[in-house]
């Protein structure tokens, strides 16, 4: 069995998933298997599978005949791991040739330790921006290693195409269904209960920036994709609010409410984002982010007046 099961996660990708495969069965680490779960995609990406399957023993492939989402493909991925690590890339991003030695080398002092990595932006052709991921994830000054569970129900900042995790620790842990965006920040917040994370500092993958990105897409598809996806870490962030309240102190509590009030600013119900504002500051008071948070308020309210505004006029 290999050590090492790459799960590589497909869907109308066509124009990268060849470099993205390449970056895998090139590693310069060879006890792996590649397992490439395509979710029914329209354009040539099982083509170019197929012929990928056809010269490397190493690769296999699971075709959905329907599309399922990309929680299912992940889950089919992860049952069909015959390795002890599974390692997660998307079907549009590249790893560098010493990605998994190096992680695998973290690893060896604790394998119960889930390893990612800091990223390099490229754009659709592949050619680097110069920026790295933690700063469009907006992670610079974050904590990166260590206990992240309180720190990520703030937000996720982990870079998904860089993650290696034991298989048995998940346990029957598996991606949400009923999520379509946000199905990895829920199951990263669950592994961050029970697990401390390492992150190495150079990039070790490349996340290619094109229009088809949920966060930074163009047009009304990318609009409502971000919307969705605020909603729904609206939701996760309350399930574990309802689930984990007795156990976080005031502060966090507080960060938790900001960052629900910050998702419903940028859905522009304003009166809701004012709400949990509100709550923020109430949670904790003499918090150092309280400036933070009436800055916030203070925009919510603007924004509830812009509204009013705009209804006297019609």
């Amino acid at each position: 069995m290999p050590l090492v099961s790459a799960l590589l996660k497909s869907y109308n990708h066509g124009r990268y998933i060849a470099e993205a495969i390449e970056s895998v069965v090139s590693q310069d680490y060879e006890d792996l298997e590649l397992i490439i779960v395509d979710d029914a995609s329209t354009d040539a990406s099982r083509q170019i599978i197929e012929r990928y399957a056809d010269e490397d023993p190493r690769i296999r492939v699971i075709f959905h005949e329907r599309n399922l989402g990309i929680s299912k493909v992940v889950n089919d991925g992860i049952d069909a791991a015959r390795g002890t690590f599974i390692a997660q890339i998307d079907s549009d991003d590249v790893w560098v040739r010493e990605k998994l030695r190096k992680q695998l080398a973290v690893l060896e002092s604790d394998e119960n330790l889930i390893v990612w990595s800091e990223g390099e932006l490229i754009d659709e052709n592949g050619r680097s921006t110069g920026k790295r991921f933690s700063q469009i994830a907006r992670s610079v000054s974050k904590k990166k290693s260590g206990d992240l569970f309180q720190t990520l129900l703030s937000g996720n900042y982990i870079f998904g195409s860089t993650l290696i995790y034991k298989k048995t620790n998940l346990s029957d842990l598996r991606y949400d269904e009923y999520f379509s965006y946000n199905n990895d920040y829920k199951f990263l917040l669950e592994l961050a209960r029970n697990y401390k994370f390492y992150c190495v500092a150079e990039p070790l993958a490349k996340y290619r920036m094109h229009g088809k990105n949920t966060l930074v897409g163009s047009g009304s598809r990318a609009e409502e994709r971000r919307r969705r996806a605020y909603r729904e870490e609206i939701l996760i962030r309350q399930q574990a609010l309802l689930k984990y309240e007795t156990a976080l102190p005031d502060s966090v509590k507080a960060r938790i409410y900001a960052s629900i009030g910050f998702n419903y600013n940028q859905l522009r119900e304003y009166k809701k984002a004012r709400s949990f504002y509100l709550q923020a500051i109430r949670s904790s008071p003499r918090s150092l982010s309280t400036t933070a948070y009436l800055a916030r308020l203070l925009e919510s309210e603007l924004g509830v007046l812009l509204v009013i505004d705009r209804r006297d006029a019609n």
